[in-house]
């Protein structure tokens, strides 16, 4: 059995990145992607896909870190681009959880950056917190071509609809395995195979049984099993089709 975190902040692990790639090994997961935040951490996730072969990275502002764009940011990440294990632009999107006070600021760079995944023909990891209907407008208006990959879905059934039918991805993660994640479990159940990935988000959001605990890679297997349970099917086969999809789409 194969499995593929498609979303883990390694570099924001407590401790060293070998001891968490290591135990990672040791469940299974056999690929890791490491997004990116902003310009400040790009070295740092590059450095860890370099040390490893399993592990590639994303480029990208966090829609929270918007305000720090500047007219250098493009031509910054179309240069680290070119580096063999960049699979991706990400993490990129609108928030409207912690801070809406610069709410054009964010779909202004979340548009310039969804117009750079186009033109160096990457895929996107969408990061979508209370926005469902902004993310989906923009993406509607402005994506041409890249594979688009909802980063810890948070929407509902219908919402799943809508992106899995416009040939939209989406990651679940440790949050279906809470008791009180019944709209999530229902995703789950629901969702087409051919469009579903697997992530932590590590460090957060950890799976029962370690909720509220910091999270890693190795954890993953949590996930797959309860979405297995739900769906009534083996583990293997879920951990055969998320693999598959996340090969598809960040060819790795």
């Amino acid at each position: 059995m194969e499995l593929i975190d498609t979303h883990a902040h390694i570099d924001m692990l407590e401790g060293y990145a070998e001891y968490y790639i290591e135990q990672a090994a040791e469940n299974n997961v056999s690929k890791i992607i490491i997004p990116g935040i902003e310009a400040e951490g790009f070295a740092a996730i590059i450095e860890i896909a370099e040390r490893y072969k399993n592990i590639f990275f994303e480029l990208g502002l966090f829609p929270t870190e918007t305000l720090k764009w500047t007219d250098e940011y493009p031509e910054m990440i179309t240069e680290l681009s070119k580096h063999p294990k960049c699979v991706g632009i990400g993490e990129i999107g609108l928030d409207y959880h912690w801070d809406t006070s610069f709410v054009d600021k964010q779909k202004e760079i979340f548009i310039k950056q969804i117009e750079l995944a186009n033109t160096l023909r990457l895929p996107i990891t969408v990061h979508d917190r209370d926005a469902h209907e902004d993310v989906l407008e923009i993406i509607d208006k402005y994506n041409n071509g890249s594979e688009i990959v909802f980063h810890c879905f948070s929407g509902d059934t219908e919402f799943m609809k809508r992106i899995t039918e416009r040939g939209y991805y989406l990651a679940i993660g440790g949050v279906v395995t809470f008791k009180k994640a019944d709209i999530l479990k229902e995703v789950a159940k629901e969702v087409p195979l051919d469009k579903l990935l697997l992530e932590t988000d590590a460090p957060y959001l950890a799976p029962v049984p370690f909720r509220g605990k910091e999270n890693q890679p190795a954890y993953i297997k949590y996930t797959a099993e309860e979405i297995a349970k739900i769906r009534n099917i083996s583990v293997e086969e879920i951990a055969e089709m998320t693999t598959k999809n996340a090969e598809k789409v960040f060819k790795i």
